[in-house]
């Protein structure tokens, strides 16, 4: 293990793009809510910040990060 207490704390940011492919029916269905089991786009953004949260698990060799704020947009 290495001590890094002694370092000076940087400002990093990580932002990813992603890209999802429907149909326009499954599409309209998403943005107007109506989908038969729920927000659709409200469970992805619990998901996606949970994820954030649990980077150290997910990812490889990945020490815990101080994570200060996370979000989940679409267009």
């Amino acid at each position: 293990m290495v001590d890094v207490a002694g370092k000076d704390e940087t400002k990093r940011i990580a932002v990813t793009h992603g890209f999802i492919s429907m149909n326009a029916e499954a599409f309209l269905a998403v943005r107007e809510g109506s989908v038969k089991k729920g927000d659709v786009l409200g469970i992805a953004r619990v998901a996606g910040i949970m994820a954030v949260k649990k980077t150290p698990e997910l990812i490889p060799l990945c020490h815990t990060l101080q994570v200060t704020s996370a979000g989940i947009d679409s267009p």
